[in-house]
């Protein structure tokens, strides 16, 4: 790992801990929208009568906006304070996620979820350009871990409250809930929130849109983040939309139980992100990230190759697989962040979020392609598609240790 290079952070610019937990819940509002249509998935087949092939492409529909918008809003970002751009990005989540609750039919939500994808990739490539810019490099695992919660807070509290929802009352009901939390968190955005100008206080922000792809794309370094993010997706991604269905129709889990996946998954998360950020911090990002990439094959082969066992066995492979495989998102994403200097962090990142959608949905449709159904109703070859996240999974430790980070 190549020493990082040393320049004078930006200041803090308000209260760390607002901020962070402001682009927590930011996080959490987007991720629950996206999380939640995967337990949700053998209903979404029954109520839509759609074959798995039809149910990734909801996942896919999402990511593949994500990854147009990305690219598109790359060639300015920079030029806007953060704030501004973080607010006007999330009131078009919002507007996308009504827009999912009120779909009449397949085709519909379809649409619906690349309205939402198109602004919520996008988010994600400005709360970790925030932090980027707001958190010096010796403390950004450590905020990397605590926002990266967010996850596991959906996975605790929104995914099994948004499949009650869905049971009680509608599968609308969990968007219609998210979309209600998005609007008032944007007027807390709006009054809460600093204008986030510092990356363009020196002003080196390129302002020719050309330019600012050629920037990236003809960084070596940049480049292999970018890289780095497709290998970690399609070691990561590939396996995630069709867990919950796998533990319903192999396993034997009913629409409540699944709920267990991810509320003893999150629960355990929630305490030990911010553990694996303090870890990287202290030990390395490249160096914590590879030992629980090496934890995570073994949690990757243990769920796709699971055979009918109780559900109590099913849940330790699910939950050993949400610890490692979130632990070493937190050095993975810090690393990234952590390539490119301020002024050109939100090209960047969006850039980034673009190319780990497009990965996202190569995933998603991969898994869809490989899996099929027996005459049961069951799914096969879960199998194969394990093995192609493990070794992905390897190549991302390979590639993690050519990252140079720049300290700014």
């Amino acid at each position: 790992m190549v020493k990082p290079s040393t320049s004078v952070a930006e200041p803090p610019v308000m209260n760390e801990k607002l901020l962070l937990l402001i682009l927590a819940v930011v996080q959490f509002t987007h991720i629950l929208d996206f999380m939640i249509i995967m337990p949700l998935g053998s209903q979404f087949m029954r109520i839509f009568d759609i074959s798995p092939r039809q149910f990734s492409l909801i996942v896919s529909a999402y990511a593949g906006s994500a990854f147009v918008m990305g690219l598109f809003s790359a060639m300015f970002i920079d030029r806007f304070g953060r704030k501004e751009a973080l607010l006007l990005t999330y009131i078009g989540f919002t507007v996308g996620t009504v827009a999912c609750a009120v779909a009449p039919d397949y085709y519909f939500f379809l649409a619906a979820r690349s309205i939402t994808g198109a602004f919520g990739g996008i988010l994600g490539a400005l709360v970790l350009s925030i932090i980027g810019d707001t958190i010096p490099l010796k403390r950004r695992a450590s905020a990397m871990g605590t926002v990266m919660t967010a996850f596991s807070v959906a996975s605790v509290i929104g995914v099994p409250a948004g499949i009650y929802l869905a049971a009680e009352f509608s599968w609308r009901a969990p968007f219609l809930t998210v979309a209600g939390i998005a609007l008032a968190l944007s007027f807390g955005i709006y009054f809460l929130l600093p204008p986030l100008r510092g990356h363009l206080e020196g002003g080196l922000v390129q302002r020719n849109p050309i330019r600012v792809m050629g920037n990236i794309f003809g960084d070596p370094n940049q480049r292999r983040a970018l890289f780095f993010t497709v290998i970690l997706m399609l070691g990561h991604f590939t396996i995630i939309p069709f867990i919950a269905p796998y533990m319903q129709l192999n396993i034997g889990f009913s629409d409540y139980q699944v709920t267990y996946i991810y509320l003893i998954g999150g629960v355990l998360t929630v305490f030990l992100l911010p553990f694996f950020g303090r870890l990287a911090d202290r030990h390395g990002h490249a160096r914590v990230f590879t030992f629980s990439s090496l934890f995570a094959l073994g949690s990757i082969f243990a769920i796709t190759n699971l055979p009918a066992v109780s559900i109590g066995l099913a849940l330790c492979a699910t939950s050993s697989f949400f610890v490692v495989a979130s632990g070493r998102n937190v050095p993975a994403m810090t690393m990234v962040t952590s390539v490119v200097r301020p002024e050109s962090r939100g090209s960047f990142m969006s850039v980034r979020s673009s190319v780990q959608e497009l990965a996202l949905a190569l995933s998603s449709v991969l898994a869809g392609l490989i899996i099929t159904e027996n005459g049961d109703g069951s799914l096969a070859n879960y199998q194969y598609v394990g093995y192609i996240a493990i070794v992905m999974s390897l190549v991302a430790v390979a590639v993690a240790w050519r990252l140079k980070l720049v300290e700014s």
